[in-house]
């Protein structure tokens, strides 16, 4: 079984995440924020990450970089926190990154791996530069940090001699599940999110570690141009797109509880979960012959999509019809 954390009599129901230690990248502003919040309300120090630097407010005072907001707001609520500015989708960053973590608290039990950008585009109109800086961000970003974590939780697995704690949440998207045609490049990389997710949670289970992904649906700075601006509900209702409806599962997954929840992935937002089913084989065709040919194929295929609803394919846009039934 994977070792547990020691902190006197143990982590209390309310303080899951006591004496652990977490990363939360892309955490200056919204998802990120509400869930570094989230670990740090559940006992976790935390090394906050974003990529934004200290600016100047509108009266030209110098102000603090959005990660440094963030852990001081940790800080001033009697939690561990401290910020990393820089960024992940740079290889010698994630090592200082997580070698930050392991220094200033010991160890690393949990990444959360959120940072990312949006260049959208139809794929016909998309330049090589919206392409690359998109998956740059989002995939080689969550590789690059999930890369120098495993090895910290191999090396510690193989001096313990047995399983150890760990902890990867990952982020991927509903427009790689629905196949969003205005997000070729976002969608493909939130698509290899998950390939990297499953990957990872396949070589990591043997050290005691998960990995798991989510996608979550939030109204953030990044994702304004999509879903606008909050309606006004009236009466504190609160906005079933805020960034705080996803964070209490990223809690849960870096919990000891969720031991047995391994290369999942999950959609969240507005009070609800959905665990994602993986994809399952619909049909099988053999060849009557040593080979397929054009004609064999033609045979068989033709008719058998002839059957198929009009316009059905891989891509599950009825994902997005999910929501929280009250």
């Amino acid at each position: 079984m994977p070792q547990t954390p020691h902190h006197g009599s143990g982590p209390s129901a309310s303080r899951p995440l006591a004496g652990l230690t977490a990363i939360v990248t892309g955490a200056g502003r919204g998802l990120g924020r509400a869930e570094a919040l989230e670990l740090a309300a559940l006992g976790a120090n935390l090394v906050v990450n974003d990529y934004g630097q200290p600016g100047r407010d509108g009266s030209g005072e110098a102000s603090a970089a959005p990660a440094e907001e963030v852990a001081a707001e940790i800080r001033a609520s009697g939690g561990r926190a401290l910020a990393h500015l820089g960024d992940v989708a740079d290889f010698a960053v994630a090592r200082e990154l997580v070698g930050l973590a392991v220094s200033t608290y010991g160890r690393l039990d949990i990444l959360v791996n959120n940072a990312g950008i949006l260049r959208d585009r139809m794929v016909f109109s998309m330049t090589e530069d919206e392409w690359d800086s998109v998956i740059r961000v989002h995939l080689k970003g969550h590789f690059n940090t999930t890369r120098f974590a495993a090895a910290h939780w191999r090396d510690r697995a193989k001096a313990a001699g047995a399983p150890v704690y760990g902890r990867i949440v990952n982020t991927s998207s509903e427009a790689f599940l629905a196949g969003s045609a205005g997000q070729p490049n976002y969608a493909a990389a939130k698509g290899g999110i998950v390939g990297l997710t499953t990957s990872t949670a396949n070589a990591l289970a043997k050290y005691g570690v998960t990995a798991n992904a989510i996608c979550p649906r939030a109204r953030t700075r990044m994702t304004q141009d999509v879903f606008g601006a909050a309606a006004d509900t009236g009466g504190g209702t609160p906005d079933p797109l805020a960034p705080e409806h996803v964070a209490p599962l990223v809690g849960y997954l870096a919990s000891p509880a969720a031991g047995g929840v391994d290369g999942q992935l999950f959609v969240v937002h507005g009070g609800m979960v959905a665990v994602v089913e993986r994809p399952r084989v619909a049909a099988v065709f053999d060849t009557a012959k040593e080979m397929f040919g054009y004609e064999e194929l033609d045979g068989l295929l033709t008719p058998y999509y002839a059957g198929r609803p009009p316009g059905e394919s891989f891509a599950a846009p009825e994902i997005l019809t999910l929501g929280h039934r009250a």
